[in-house]
């Protein structure tokens, strides 16, 4: 014990602790195909240090992984031109974000966005831009995660309602036909969780095209990063490839 205790000690008393942990992003350039591109941001916390991995940084949950699992798929699957390197990571307020016409936002629950950013974020979106946002789970009585991601959706979009989405959207049917949109998970020694899928929707028109959507208690960008492992059920597993190959043919023809 005292050999621990002096040991975490030594660890908190490190200068690069409490930084932010670095990762490591190259930077693929434009080809005029379809290129993964993750958000990334200033998070409101992270987790550093070992006991984290030093990686913790909320925007990167399941980076690279995930979006090398998923481009497999879709150029498996789809006649997209697509790169299945990786992915670009790209901050709001770069321009290349203009380049990608479908953009991945994961941790919204940790997501605090400076007005410039959500300026730009805005604009992408009006001009064309799809966004997914994933992985925002909340524990049974302690909702901050989900109130974060409403409150930053109502400064992005002022006025706009989250819709929840049902399965007779195009959306849901615009590659893979999905059956039903059941993602609920009963995550041994965490909690049951029961997923829902919001929209935004151009001009507030649920009829309009669908600009945003969000994977509520649900977190397809793992389904896609342990798909090698079983980590989760197959059928959930390929569900969550389904769902998010139909984003992309949305986004892409929307």
């Amino acid at each position: 014990m005292v050999v621990l205790a002096a040991l975490a000690g030594a660890l908190f008393a490190r200068d690069d602790f409490w930084r932010a942990p670095k990762v490591e992003t190259p930077s693929f350039p434009y080809s005029g195909g379809f290129t993964f591109a993750r958000i990334k941001f200033e998070p409101t916390q992270w987790g550093s240090g070992p006991f984290m991995w030093g990686l913790d940084l909320k925007w990167n949950h399941d980076y690279p992984d995930a979006e090398r699992n998923f481009t497999r798929i879709v150029d498996e699957m789809t006649h997209i031109d697509v790169f299945t390197g990786g992915g670009n990571v790209i901050e709001l307020t770069d321009p290349r974000l203009f380049e990608h016409p479908w953009a991945y936002l994961c941790e919204a629950g940790f997501w605090n966005p400076t007005e410039e950013e959500l300026a730009n974020l805005r604009s992408y979106l009006f001009k064309g831009g799809f966004l997914v946002v994933d992985d925002i789970f909340d524990r049974p009585g302690y909702p901050i995660y989900w109130e974060n991601t409403e409150r930053q959706m109502g400064r992005l979009l002022p006025g706009y309602e989250l819709v929840p989405m049902t399965i007779d959207h195009p959306v849901f049917r615009a590659f893979f036909p999905l059956e039903d949109l059941d993602f609920d998970l009963n995550l041994p020694g965490i909690f049951p969780v029961r997923g829902k899928i919001y929209g935004v929707f151009e001009d507030n028109d649920p009829t309009r095209r669908l600009m945003v959507a969000i994977n509520y208690n649900m977190d397809i960008g793992d389904f896609w990063e342990w798909s090698e492992y079983a980590i989760y059920p197959v059928d959930v597993t390929q569900k969550g490839f389904k769902l998010g190959v139909n984003y992309l043919i949305y986004g892409m023809t929307h």
